[in-house]
């Protein structure tokens, strides 16, 4: 059977390190099990140079977009306008298929890409490049799903799916949340579609106990605090702060505040160790799976990749979870912890003496208690299958 050798993988990224995380482990996967393979991603994440990127992959950097409300997009950092950048977007998309050539195109989350941009793409390839396979990836929990409707009526999502696209890889599974049924995909579509499982990520090289010597840490207990990227995390990270005083003495806190947060709100967590000496602040880390093993309660928000690390892991965890400007993390947080996967308290009912009170629980837990339930883990290798590499 022929294997493909040349990958080209979309992924826009206009908020946060979720996106391009997400897409980069199926990416890595793909390089250490096939190696002839070769990885162009087309991202406009601002953060991506922060990131560890393997042999046999590189990057092709599109000007950043930020995302407002639904659907709503302004230009981040240049000077024009945005229906300009769009268009200078699709030019560099569709020269880098021409000059790349690929034999399949993995496409994230949007079907047409933002405001369309993928579209004049996807004829070119549709038109010239017949031998192309051209490949949806959704994870789990896209919105809720009155918004996800109306927003894929609106773009005819479904007719582009059954115009270009031969598969639809879910990184979920249907007894968390069936896309099919809960967005109300026609047949045609439901054909196409695949539930993958969700991604475990790839443990730390470290030891637990060696990171622990490395924080200065002996049998104390740890609780790690993480908002993802950052950009909208300093809510949930100064109401733990306030709650530490309400803590036993022995607890030892990690924040990790993100490489999207504001300068001055991370000055603000950088005081708050001069109070607190049995509290530490770190910007960012490439090795958070290190971190979250070396915890024994695990605080974040409920993005898809510091859940499925959560779970690898198999860790106590608190999940606060966005609600704006799509609800996928709310729903998310709340399927699961049905499932006794975590805890959650949605933001509205977020104050320092709920997030102290629920931590003491779960501090004081046995650890055999935790993951009542299991998830499917195996989406990498499902993708690989599935992708023919």
């Amino acid at each position: 059977m022929h294997k493909m050798k040349r990958l080209l993988v979309y992924s826009h990224d206009t908020y946060g390190l979720g996106n391009i995380r997400r897409m980069l482990s199926i990416c890595n996967y793909l390089i250490e099990h096939f190696h002839d393979l070769s990885i162009l991603v087309i991202s406009s994440s601002p953060m991506i140079h922060l990131l560890q990127i393997p042999n046999r992959l590189d990057y092709l950097k599109l000007p950043c977009l930020n995302r407002s409300e639904e659907e709503g997009y302004t230009v981040k950092f240049l000077g024009t306008d945005i229906d300009e950048t769009i268009r200078l977007r699709a030019r560099m998309i569709r020269s880098a298929v021409i000059g790349f050539r690929p034999e399949l195109f993995l496409i994230d989350k949007k079907p047409f890409g933002i405001k369309n941009e993928l579209e004049g793409t996807l004829e070119y390839i549709k038109s010239h490049l017949a031998e192309t396979k051209i490949v949806l990836l959704l994870r789990d929990i896209l919105d809720k799903p009155e918004s996800t409707i109306r927003v894929w009526k609106k773009n005819l999502y479904f007719k582009v799916i059954e115009r270009f696209y031969a598969l639809v890889l879910v990184v979920g599974t249907s007894d968390v949340f069936n896309v099919i049924k809960e967005y109300q995909f026609p047949q045609m579509i439901a054909k196409r579609v695949q539930f993958c499982g969700y991604i475990a990520r790839e443990r730390s090289r470290k030891t637990r106990e060696s990171i622990r010597k490395e924080l200065g840490l002996g049998d104390d207990p740890l609780v790690l605090v993480t908002p993802g990227g950052g950009q909208d995390g300093y809510r949930l990270l100064e109401t733990y702060i306030t709650g530490l005083d309400l803590l036993p003495g022995e607890v030892k806190s990690l924040l990790i505040s993100g490489p999207e947060m504001p300068d001055h709100q991370r000055e603000h967590l950088l005081e708050a160790m001069l109070k607190y000496p049995s509290l530490k602040v770190l910007s960012f880390t490439e090795d958070m799976m290190g971190f979250i093993e070396a915890a024994d309660v695990v605080i974040s928000m409920g993005g898809y990749n510091t859940v499925c690390e959560i779970l690898t892991l198999k860790k106590r965890a608190i999940i606060v979870p966005r609600v704006k400007p799509v609800e996928e993390q709310a729903i998310r947080a709340e399927r699961m912890a049905k499932l006794n996967l975590f805890r959650t308290i949605h933001p509205d009912c977020l104050s320092p003496e709920s997030l102290t009170s629920i931590l003491i629980e779960e501090l004081k837990a046995k650890p055999e208690t935790n993951g009542v339930s299991e998830l499917d883990m195996g989406a990498l290798p499902r993708i690989a299958e599935l992708l023919g590499c």
